[in-house]
């Protein structure tokens, strides 16, 4: 099953986490770049990497960030592995991946076990407790990775 009906069906709670994990490990996405580096927001103290499932969900996002609608935004294709397993790690600090941010059907991939390797993976003892707001921490350009 393609990628965003995975997300539609987890949006239906109908879905299965690790069909979802595995279908976006084997799909290729769309990560803008800013200023030569993938573009991030912090958040609830960690790195969240931008992806997108196709241009015109990268554009979409584009728009709510300020952008002409002519503007086109640079960016790379990469399998949802390759963000995973390589490039989370290359991130100082707890880093994980939001997908289609901003739209209905966002996801988030956290830097959790299961998702990213057991190395940089983050477990907590104190619960689930919310991050602060999103809005607050976002920002255009991200870390050179």
């Amino acid at each position: 099953m393609p990628l965003t009906e995975e997300i539609a069906d987890m949006y239906a709670y109908e879905g299965d986490p690790a069909a979802l994990i595995g279908e976006f490990r084997r799909t290729s996405v769309l990560v803008p770049v800013s200023d030569d580096a993938l573009m991030t927001a912090e958040w609830g103290g960690i790195r969240w990497l931008y992806a997108f499932t196709d241009e015109d969900a990268l554009n979409r996002f584009a728009l709510t960030r300020g952008s002409a609608p002519e503007t086109r935004w640079q960016y790379v294709s990469a399998l949802g592995a390759r963000l995973l397993d390589v490039v989370v790690p290359a991130v100082q600090g707890p880093a994980g991946v939001a997908l289609d941010a901003g739209s209905e059907q966002g996801m988030l991939f956290p830097p959790a076990p299961g998702i990213v390797p057991d190395s940089v993976a983050v477990r907590t003892d104190d619960g689930d407790q919310a991050p602060p707001d999103p809005a607050a921490a976002t920002r255009p350009g991200g870390e050179r990775i």
